[in-house]
């Protein structure tokens, strides 16, 4: 019988995948050098493994060695991503779209864009989390330079149409910049395919080690150049300088390798996990799922419980399950979640919202054994609730009496 606490929060991060841990192992003591150092035979090792990797990696997305940029994950991809746009095409123009229920690496960035000149369009979202194709295209100025849209969303899983934004933006000589972080590795995609100018993405997310991602630059129709934010070196084709993770960029590479070729397997087991723990919440009363039902990651539900404070519920099974209310990067803030209200629900859902999202080493037993734990504390804790505010109800008419 499963211990607790179970680990349903594998959107937030993922435990390094065994293999992936082998993988990078030799590049810590034998094979340490600095892929910068071209005069010695160390360097010329960690060079020709990172230049493996490269091209590995640019062909698990469907793009060209050359077109891979290393960085420290995904928020310094997407920060390259917005600023490195908005800078090198300020003659072009200055409009950004983006949409109410990006990552905050994605909205502050804007934010901060908007106090150096920058204009921004953040698109609502319709009831389901996805955007409006036509509200989109309606919003695209002459002065566009860029269209910001994630793949699919940390809180809830939504995918937005990628393929039909990236076409939009294409029709319209506009770049298409998308955050894949949550989904590169665990559904299908190709760059071409998708029409995307600019991806990123992080190894952490996917069962490889944090401080590593990456960022796909398309170099050919159109050829698209980026301003680096991190100067000294001009490193990584001068987008990005500094010295590279050698051993993280070998375990990002290992990672998307495991996932390409599981991701078939793992994608129908993990749906079956997640539509069991589905099932098992809906036949509470005052239960439902936020989100589009079809669009949207195979691991991640996201669901109210009327009336109960999703804090309290985490507080009493803190040592059976680790779930989040949210994303684990705004997890310290105490403003209700910018992607649920977007969505259109009240205050009071949303801080009865949690999100349980589960990935590769999750069992059954361990989706039974949540249901067997959080059903009666569900049910407990809206008993007190009413008592509460029966108690409150009796208190306030001796008031008034």
């Amino acid at each position: 019988m499963q211990k607790g606490p179970v680990y349903m929060d594998y959107n937030a991060t993922t435990p390094v995948d065994p293999r992936v841990m082998d993988a990078m192992f030799p590049f810590f003591q034998k094979y340490f050098g600095n892929p910068a150092s071209s005069q010695h035979i160390y360097g010329w090792e960690a060079a020709e493994a990172v230049d493996l990797a490269r091209a590995q990696i640019a062909n698990h997305i469907g793009a060209e060695s050359k077109e891979i940029i290393f960085t420290s994950g995904a928020t310094e991809s997407d920060n390259l991503a917005l600023k490195g746009v908005f800078e090198m095409y300020a003659t072009k123009g200055n409009h950004i779209i983006t949409c109410t229920t990006e990552h905050k690496a994605v909205l502050d960035t804007c934010k901060h864009l908007e106090e150096k000149g920058a204009s921004v369009t953040c698109l609502p979202v319709e009831e389901n989390g996805r955007i409006d194709l036509d509200k989109l295209e309606a919003a695209i100025l002459p002065k566009t330079i860029l269209i910001a849209i994630m793949y699919a969303n940390n809180e809830t899983g939504v995918i937005q149409p990628v393929a039909e934004i990236g076409a939009i933006a294409k029709k319209q000589g506009v770049l298409f910049f998308c955050d894949g972080a949550q989904a590169v590795g665990k559904i299908p995609m190709q760059v071409q395919q998708d029409n995307i100018d600019i991806l990123s993405f992080s190894a952490h997310k996917m069962y490889g080690p944090k401080g590593v991602g990456a960022l796909y630059v398309r170099r050919k129709n159109p050829r698209v150049k980026l301003i680096e934010q991190l100067n000294g070196g001009g490193h990584e084709r001068g987008m990005r300088s500094g010295t590279l993770n050698v051993p993280g960029i070998i375990g990002l590479e290992k990672a998307m390798e495991i996932c390409r070729l599981e991701m078939a397997e793992d994608t129908k087991r993990i749906t079956i996990l997640r539509n069991r723990l589905q099932a098992g919440l809906l036949q509470v009363n005052g239960t439902h799922i936020n989100g589009d039902l079809q669009a949207r990651l195979p691991n991640t539900l996201n669901i109210t419980f009327e009336g109960i404070p999703a804090k309290s519920l985490m507080t009493a099974l803190i040592h059976d399950m680790a779930v989040s209310p949210g994303s684990a990067c705004t997890s310290a803030s105490a403003t209700p979640s910018h992607v649920l209200k977007a969505m259109g629900l009240s205050d009071e859902a949303i801080q009865s919202s949690l999100r349980f999202s589960i990935g590769r080493y999750t069992t059954a037993e361990e989706i039974d054994y949540v249901l067997q734990k959080l059903v009666p504390v569900i049910e407990e804790l809206r008993l007190e609730n009413q008592a509460e505010s029966s108690s409150y109800d009796i208190h306030g008419m001796d008031n008034k009496l």
